[in-house]
């Protein structure tokens, strides 16, 4: 076995819902990553990438026909690069790094791209259709929508609204704080594109609000249960965006061969299953497991990215793993930036990346929730 490392990571801004990218097509968004880090590492993508692995959550319509294989033809990488895309739902972009981590620990490449593309404007959630047949009610009672789920959690560990519109303004307000630092400067890639017949260049996510309180929040009506019977409301949910995102891993060979300094070895990966009803716990386990297999304590770790799909995921992560919010998405997270379903993994697992090297801190987690019932979790170290 060999290490797999992180080596340069960007990402589009994430757009809102019918905003700047409304008329980019799902293929051009998904080769801007690709682009940018063939620019800024002095590769040539037909010569010298092995392979290309994109999460998309739905892959119909304009994302059909496997985006990951499109995408490097669309930036010019002709026609000998191949790529694959995956479905891990909500934690697409995650195992798509994941999985190229793997690849390249076992020795099969040694230089990869692992991202994720979602153009929610385009191709909207659910426009690839739904069937659950009826043999799944013979092993479960009910089928439960993640909304209810995120509900169901906060009912389970006794969260209040205000509790998880703390979280929610918290989010908002970090990132503004480093969108104004210019933690996000380095990562995140302007994109030309042409909006109404003007060509246009988007530079910053266009989903925050970072005036946001909870005062603000208190007001907004909720999004899955009738008032007074709730807490989840649009303000303490992830944003429906536009988005794309991409990391360059390569093996201590691939990085040789071309010069390459790491910004971080991936240690460990892990994936598990929980209950499909309350659906997005997946996070608690993925976490204690990891830290167990690698004989960790959740205080050898320095940062955290979890996946901010609703604030009771994020609350009741904490509560049971009994990690400090203060080191948890510093940065803002899926509330404030967005959640472009198959990109969000591989642009969270890189911002954790761009956290350690700025704090000069040693370990990071990432981790995520999933539909019916999963959770992805990642280890990575400074180097």
């Amino acid at each position: 076995m060999q290490d797999a490392y992180i080596v340069d990571a960007v990402r589009t801004p994430f757009g809102k819902q019918g905003g700047s990218f409304r008329d980019t097509h799902p293929q051009d968004l998904a080769a801007e990553p690709l682009l940018a880090l063939e620019e800024r590492n002095g590769f040539t993508g037909s010569e010298d990438i092995e392979d290309v692995i994109y999460g998309c959550v739905t892959p119909t319509d304009e994302q059909a026909n496997n985006i990951a294989r499109l995408a490097p033809m669309v930036a010019g990488w002709d026609d000998t690069v191949p790529g694959v895309q995956l479905d891990r739902m909500c934690g697409s972009g995650q195992q798509a790094i994941n999985f190229a981590a793997a690849q390249t620990a076992a020795g099969a490449h040694d230089v990869l791209i692992g991202g994720g593309i979602e153009h929610m404007s385009r191709v909207p959630m659910g426009s690839a259709g739904s069937s659950i047949t009826d043999t799944y009610f013979e092993h479960f009672d009910e089928l439960t929508t993640q909304g209810e789920g995120a509900e169901r959690i906060a009912e389970q560990w006794g969260f209040s609204r205000d509790d998880v519109d703390q979280i929610a303004a918290d989010s908002q307000s970090r990132w503004g704080e480093a969108a104004e630092a210019g933690h996000y400067d380095t990562h995140v890639t302007p994109v030309e594109t042409e909006l109404d017949d003007e060509t246009v260049v988007v530079e910053e996510d266009e989903h925050p609000r970072p005036g946001t309180d909870t005062d603000t929040l208190a007001n907004l009506p909720l999004a899955f249960r009738g008032e007074g019977d709730g807490v989840i409301h649009a303000g303490n949910s992830s944003g429906i965006v536009d988005g794309s995102a991409a990391a360059l891993i390569a093996s201590e060979d691939g990085m040789d061969e071309h010069g390459w300094e790491p910004m971080a070895r991936i240690v460990d990966t892990h994936v598990v299953g929980v209950d499909p009803v309350t659906m997005l716990t997946g996070p608690i386990p993925a976490t204690q497991e990891i830290l167990e297999q690698n004989d960790m304590s959740i205080d050898d770790i320095d940062r955290f990215e979890v996946n901010e799909a609703f604030a009771s995921v994020i609350t009741a992560w904490l509560e049971e793993t009994g990690a400090d919010w203060d080191r948890t998405n510093t940065w803002g997270g899926a509330i404030a930036h967005g959640h472009p379903l198959g990109a969000t993994g591989a642009a969270l697992l890189p911002k954790l990346a761009y956290q350690l090297e700025e704090y000069d801190e040693q370990y990071g987690l990432c981790t995520m929730c999933i539909g019916f019932g999963q959770g992805v979790a990642t280890i990575i170290e400074r180097v």
